[in-house]
């Protein structure tokens, strides 16, 4: 199959192309802004699907809209009239096109265009109404609040938030990305073509200042190590494009280690709801631990060198042993009402991650001595 994508470089484009290849389509038919105009000729011509994802959204004059948003689309799709080229094509419009300003009436320019085409040539056509679209590639500073946000929080320059209670429609660049394939790749076009406009679901309703709350939590967690609750699919997603921002020079920071003679033990990640993970290193022969808890638990996983870990059940004499080491991984959970220790029998440095279901509050440490 034979895929041209118009706008290839662009945000959406460039997702596209990149999502097609890891799904095995190799060959591309790439038309941008700075493509030969040739080309276009011959890519009508030889193409099976069309993604017409060119448009102008930010001109120098009003009227360079309608020349962007319709007339490229005029061309395009006299071209494939006059190669009699029925491949079906995907057009994306914006939310915009119902809204009566110089750039929603080029795009509804274009809708009316492309369902017209799709008419008079039996071929079939799909429309998306995007709202705004946010993820990775997406350009600052251009034409998304969140890519601006998100980019200059990163890299600590200043934000302007005229209203924050202005509420915001997003979807996400992978789910728009997974829509059109998942159209590419229908076997029931007739269906499909019965509806006026394609939808990408999950549709992400939120306020502009809780967006900038969040992508400023993101920042706040490498000093709070607290990260976002994963269970919501916006922070998540959100998460994850303001990663893509930071600087080339910030992709690393350190951790405070709480060092002494017998090692270091350095907290890593904290979630209010899922606990927090540790990394404890015991220098030969130490032995940590000798305490016991109510209602915290925990998960050690010795991951290099090796060691023992000792319970005894704080109204008993038995004791239990788990020898454990880097060499097979095995993790030991913690129980409660067990005093327990953990002891370094090599002449190396042994290195435990410890998992705790809650995060350490210093008023309520729920953290008792009592030796093995």
């Amino acid at each position: 199959m034979k895929i041209l994508i118009t706008g290839a470089k662009g945000f959406v484009g460039k997702n596209l192309v990149v999502e097609l290849r890891n799904q095995g389509y190799t060959d591309l038919l790439e038309y941008d802004v700075d493509s030969i105009p040739e080309s276009l000729d011959q890519y009508t011509q030889e193409c099976d699907f069309v993604f017409h994802l060119a448009g102008v959204n930010r001109p120098e004059k009003q009227e360079d809209f309608m020349a962007g948003n319709f007339g490229f689309t005029s061309i395009l799709l006299e071209n494939l009239k006059k190669h009699n080229n029925k491949a079906p094509v995907l057009i994306t419009s914006s939310t915009q096109a119902a809204l009566d300003n110089p750039y929603g009436q080029s795009k509804k320019a274009g809708e009316d265009l492309i369902f017209q085409y799709g008419k008079d040539n039996q071929t079939p056509v799909y429309v998306y109404r995007l709202p705004n679209v946010f993820g990775k590639w997406c350009r600052p500073n251009y034409n998304s609040a969140v890519a601006t946000f998100c980019h200059n929080i990163a890299n600590d320059l200043p934000i302007q938030v005229n209203d924050p209670d202005v509420t915001m429609n997003l979807v996400y660049i992978d789910d728009v990305v997974k829509s059109f394939i998942d159209i590419l790749t229908t076997s029931d076009r007739k269906k499909l073509t019965q509806i006026a406009y394609q939808h990408v679901e999950p549709v992400h309703t939120i306020r502009l200042g809780e967006i900038v709350n969040l992508i400023e939590k993101f920042k706040e967690s490498r000093i709070n190590l607290q990260i976002p609750n994963m269970n919501n699919i916006f922070a998540k997603k959100l998460y994850s494009t303001y990663l893509s921002y930071l600087p080339k020079d910030k992709f690393s920071y350190f951790l405070k280690m709480n060092t002494d003679q017998r090692g270091s033990f350095t907290e890593f990640l904290k979630s209010p709801d899922r606990g927090q993970v540790s990394v404890n290193i015991s220098k030969p022969h130490i032995t940590k631990g000798n305490h016991w808890h109510h209602t915290k638990n925990e998960k050690f996983l010795v991951v290099s060198g090796k060691g023992v870990i000792r319970f005894r059940k704080i109204d008993s004499d038995g004791i239990i042993e788990y020898f454990v080491s880097g060499d097979k991984l095995e993790v030991v959970d913690i129980p409660v009402g067990y005093t327990h220790n953990i002891e370094n029998l090599g002449d190396t440095d042994m290195v435990t991650i410890t998992w705790v279901n809650e995060i350490f509050d210093k008023e309520k440490p729920d953290t008792f001595s009592l030796e093995v």
